[in-house]
């Protein structure tokens, strides 16, 4: 049974951009990560847009927060992870790239501040979870994976959801208090297409992105798809649960993932649509 409100669609709550990615709730504001467009943006919910961080040359993605306030913000191409402090400091939180030669991607950060940055791998299954500890401190969690992308914690911190885009499935591991990655096994496989950013509700369903599919499906705990939206002539890149309640859905899709082809062209959106079950978790 769908779990959208009945009679809406989505609505366009903010345009503009390159290619949005990686959307996180936090304190009353929608982040994101403008990859393309090399900024990070927040957005209330009346779809006002600030920019909080330009990165002209680099390529953000991933966010997270750190139990003080700080945003770690991924930076791709130079394999950092970035921190963003509240006075509106930047700095090297992480330098990755001694522990992965491709570029970086997208991210989820515990509530103690440990985050898990995926690559973006240029073999089939040559990708990596990097664990970042709060301090800095970095090390490969897991490897063998098939383009990790968006990522999730369960509400009681002990599993972590991957999307493996080349796989077409969605991973887990168990995630015990120091971080460590077990038990990886796959949760919802034979998907049909590549899942990209993802988000988790109360109900232990996962809302992904399917950009080459050009929809959202919401998939829950058994596999099953319960929702789809489709996002027409555009692709789907990555959702999140947040408002007040958590049952608002935001939506980013853009006109395509390549750079060149964009060519700076600020076509792509974050589009919103009300839910019947919060979000929970983390980001």
């Amino acid at each position: 049974m769908t779990t959208c409100e009945p009679g809406t669609d989505p609505a366009v709550l903010a345009d503009g951009f390159v290619f949005a990615e990686g959307p996180r709730w936090r304190d009353g504001l929608l982040w994101l990560s403008d990859m393309h467009g090399e900024a990070v943006y927040t957005l209330d919910p009346d779809g006002r847009i600030e920019v909080r961080l330009a990165l002209p040359g680099r390529k953000p993605s991933g966010l997270g927060f750190l139990p003080s306030g700080s945003v770690l913000v991924v930076s791709m191409t130079d394999r950092v992870l970035l921190r963003l402090d509240p006075d509106g400091t930047c700095s090297v939180h992480a330098r990755l790239d001694a522990l992965v030669t491709d570029e970086l991607n997208d991210m989820v950060v515990a509530a103690d501040g440990t985050a898990f940055v995926g690559s973006y791998p240029t073999g089939d299954d040559t990708g990596v979870l990097i664990r970042v500890d709060p301090d800095g401190t970095a090390a490969v969690a897991a490897d063998g994976m098939r383009f990790p992308n968006g990522s999730a914690i369960s509400p009681d911190g002990r599993t972590l959801i991957v999307a493996e885009s080349k796989a077409r499935c969605l991973t887990a591991f168990d995630l015990d208090p120091g971080g460590r990655l077990s038990g990886r096994r796959v949760v919802a496989d034979d998907l049909g297409a590549a899942p990209d950013g993802i988000a988790l509700d109360a109900e232990g369903a996962v809302w992904a992105a399917f950009p080459l599919a050009h929809e959202f499906r919401r998939i829950s705990p058994g596999g099953e798809v319960t929702d789809r939206i489709a996002t027409g002539e555009r692709m789907a890149i990555a959702c999140a649960l947040g408002g007040a309640d958590r049952r608002t859905l935001y939506l980013l899709s853009a006109a395509n993932w390549h750079a060149a082809t964009l060519a700076g062209a600020r076509t792509s959106v974050v589009e919103t649509l009300r839910v019947r079950v919060a979000g929970a978790g983390l980001p």
